[in-house]
């Protein structure tokens, strides 16, 4: 059933209010569904991903080795060639 705008909009001023107010409860915590929990941990993977994959370009643009990249990201410098080098070469 179609809305109007101002419902629309309406509706979008209550929950937002509601997600300002809330308080979140000592057991909230616990209170996450697994498969919540999954999800966000892997965008949260995803996130780290790409901050580290930006971080790689940074690095092959100042001149950073490979061998120095791999060192600090926890493998060899190839396996950093390979694992970032496509996004290093843009």
């Amino acid at each position: 059933m179609p809305r109007s705008l101002d419902e629309i909009l309406a509706s979008a001023d209550r929950l937002a209010d509601r997600f300002e107010a809330y308080e979140p409860a000592p057991g909230d915590r616990d209170a996450v569904d697994p498969m919540t929990a999954l999800w966000l941990a892997a965008a949260r993977r995803a996130t780290a991903e790409r901050d580290l994959a930006a971080a790689v370009v940074d690095a092959r643009r100042a001149g950073v080795p490979w061998k120095t990249v791999g060192e600090i990201v926890g493998t060899s410098g190839e396996a950093a060639r390979q694992r970032y080098g496509r996004h290093a070469a843009r």
